[in-house]
């Protein structure tokens, strides 16, 4: 990977040089002449674009959940990540611009004398990044990541990394303070209110405490407890990306699928079913009518006529449409988890699932009398809902992560429910990490060898270190 940086980074040198003394710049060092913000600007929007995106040659995580499939190329819809170089994409997008901006943006910000507010952004920024890459992945290079002077990096412990990124949560919140400007303008997440930059890294710090809870039960149980009390507390409290009218700044989806003109995508049958069978009031809001004038979804995996099914909702296809990063329903349903484990959140967990379930049902538009009535149902109500508290939980938080692939997938992985079944022509069953990209497997083969062996093979099959059950 690194060595492609370099090798383009090179390149792109020597034809902007206008004179040899232009060779004197050092390339290893951040440019001074950009600002610190702005790097955070751009490493801010990159990384929402990647989570936001339904590209396939970059961000399949709604076909792998089940939300959508596919019409015409039904490739991705059966876990083939290799033809397009699906991790390859994942990876260089967020070790070269994400990561390497954030690091960047730290070094000038100290150099600037920022804030320890506006460093606490930038570093709890980081950390998400860096959460996200290991629950793709695994082990993956981390100590020796951001280095340039090293093109062979190892592959650090999984376990290893998301222990000292809690670590690195806990310091960088010890130092905010909500009386700050933060970054300003320059912060496209909250706008520099660096008081809703501290819940959303206590959210995140009780998010990632929870994945601890079947490996590392003692750790789980203080993270979680030492962050629940200042966490994401409403739907104004959402970690929200909000896109402009214009591009390039537009929805990522928009760009896909409307400015595109493509018709690669409806409604998976997996997750309509299930809708449906609820009567959940959020249906008309995922998703768009079908031919008949009724909700159905194309077969997960086969090629379907895109005129016949369901289709994303309007909304979802706005160029305004904003992606969520965290928002209040996903930590309510982490609480009504963390009760059943035995941890001290406060409330109850059918509390905690009934206010998930609100908010979601509010962040789509739905009528307070809906969401009574949903909550009623002896499908849902969460004293006669089927199943163990995972699989209550579960269900209801899949269905609210809709249009959040990857954090769908994750709860996915973690609560073992909905029971999500692979197509008949899947290469694989539902993958459960992604495979390291084939540019790792060429330039840093020694690493990727010792690591790949290390986690028991590099193949989707392969749990993430916290996927115990």
């Amino acid at each position: 990977m690194k060595k492609i940086i370099i090798t383009i980074f090179g390149i792109g040198l020597l034809f902007a040089c206008d004179n040899i003394t232009d060779l004197n710049v050092d390339p290893k060092s951040p440019p001074t002449s950009v600002e610190g913000s702005t790097l955070f600007t751009s490493a801010q929007k990159n990384l929402t674009d990647f989570m936001a995106s339904s590209n396939v040659n970059l961000n399949i995580f709604r076909l792998v959940d089940q939300y959508w499939t596919e019409t015409t190329y039904t490739d991705e819809s059966n876990y083939d990540l290799g033809t397009r170089a699906i991790p390859d994409g994942i990876w260089h997008t967020l070790y070269r611009d994400v990561l390497k901006d954030l690091d960047a943006s730290s070094q000038i910000l100290t150099e600037e004398g920022a804030s320890d507010n506006a460093q606490g952004c930038v570093e709890i920024t980081k950390v998400f990044t860096w959460y996200v890459l290991v629950d793709i992945f695994g082990d993956l290079p981390y100590s020796q990541a951001m280095s340039l002077d090293n093109l062979s990096p190892v592959y650090d412990d999984a376990s290893t990394v998301y222990h000292d990124l809690i670590s690195r949560l806990d310091a960088a919140l010890a130092k905010m303070s909500a009386g700050d400007s933060g970054l300003g303008s320059a912060d496209l997440l909250f706008g520099g209110d660096t008081g809703k930059w501290i819940k959303f890294g206590n959210s995140l710090k009780l998010k990632m405490g929870m994945e601890l809870s079947d490996v590392d039960a003692t750790t789980a149980k203080s993270t979680v407890e030492g962050a629940a009390a200042n966490t994401i507390a409403s739907n104004d409290d959402n970690a929200a990306f909000y896109y402009t009218s214009a591009p390039p700044n537009t929805n990522p989806i928009w760009v896909d699928l409307v400015q595109s003109g493509r018709k690669d995508f409806v409604a998976a049958n997996t997750i309509v079913d299930m809708m449906v069978a609820l009567n959940d009031p959020r249906v008309p809001e995922y998703f768009t009518e079908d031919a008949a004038g009724g909700y159905t979804g194309g077969t997960n995996g086969a090629s379907n006529n895109y005129a016949t099914f369901s289709k994303p909702a309007d909304r979802i296809l706005e160029p305004t449409m904003e992606h969520l990063w965290m928002d209040y329903a996903e930590v309510e349903f982490l609480k009504a988890e963390a009760v059943e484990r035995g941890y001290n959140v406060g409330g109850t967990a059918q509390s905690h699932y009934n206010n998930a379930i609100t908010a979601s049902m509010a962040y789509w538009g739905v009528a307070d009398a809906d969401v009574a009535a949903y909550l009623a149902k002896p499908e849902v109500n969460y004293p006669t809902a089927a199943g163990n508290y995972k699989q209550k939980i579960g269900t209801q938080e899949y269905l609210a992560l809709y249009n959040r692939g990857f954090e769908g997938w994750t709860s996915w992985r973690r609560l073992d429910f909905p029971v999500l079944v692979a197509p008949p022509d899947a290469l694989s069953d539902v993958p459960l990490r992604f495979t390291y990209p084939s540019s790792e497997a060429n330039l840093n083969q020694t690493n990727y060898d010792a690591a790949s062996a290390k986690v028991g093979g590099d193949e989707v099959a392969t749990k993430i270190f916290w996927d115990k059950n």
